[in-house]
């Protein structure tokens, strides 16, 4: 669990990143955002690189939860992927920040530990969105002639896509309502 001065720090991480970049992602310009010192920022994080850890834990968190509640309600499993992805397109919307970390690979290649949490992150989603999928193709909703894993991909590169553009556009479109109508097409392909 985070302490209160650690949220802050990953919330004016996420401003930080946003505003220039995960260059602006610095010891120095964190201490001037909050109003602290640099050793007050290193109390609660060794570097850098923990900072990036914390921001992708704190995402981590937050699709952990909101998994959760989708799979446990009683809804079929077209609705519960529809769900998922509002959501997701809602958090995106609302902190196009986070984008700038949980899609930047530039950052993660060359630092295996950030490697791996984004794997592990991915590998996670993965497999609770093919929960969903599989549970779809039981009650035969969607389409069952093609392998979970396949659609996974196929609605998490939609995304990503989507999401990258969005970014390039400087946000310059409603990531929700875009997302909706690509998942929409999707679902005409996918649905039986």
């Amino acid at each position: 669990m985070l302490s209160e001065r650690q949220k802050e720090i990953i919330n004016a991480s996420f401003e930080l990143i946003s505003e220039g970049g995960i260059q602006a992602l610095t010891i120095k310009n964190l201490s001037k955002k909050i109003g602290i010192s640099e050793p007050a920022i290193y109390r609660h994080y060794e570097n850098k690189m923990q900072i990036l850890c914390g921001i992708l834990e704190s995402f981590k968190i937050q699709t952990a939860n909101l998994l959760g509640k989708i799979l446990n309600n009683d809804d079929n499993g077209f609705v519960k992927i529809e769900e998922l992805f509002t959501r997701l397109f809602q958090i995106f919307n609302e902190n196009p920040s986070i984008v700038a970390v949980i899609f930047s690979e530039e950052i993660f290649m060359n630092e295996e530990i950030l490697k791996n949490k984004v794997a592990g992150l991915m590998k996670e989603n993965d497999n609770l969105l093919q929960k969903l999928i599989i549970q779809a193709q039981e009650v035969n909703i969607m389409r069952s002639d093609i392998p979970a894993s396949h659609i996974s991909t196929l609605l998490m590169g939609t995304v990503r896509l989507l999401v990258k553009r969005w970014q390039l556009s400087n946000y310059n479109f409603n990531i929700v309502e875009e997302g909706m109508n690509q998942l929409n097409s999707l679902k005409t392909i996918l649905k039986v």
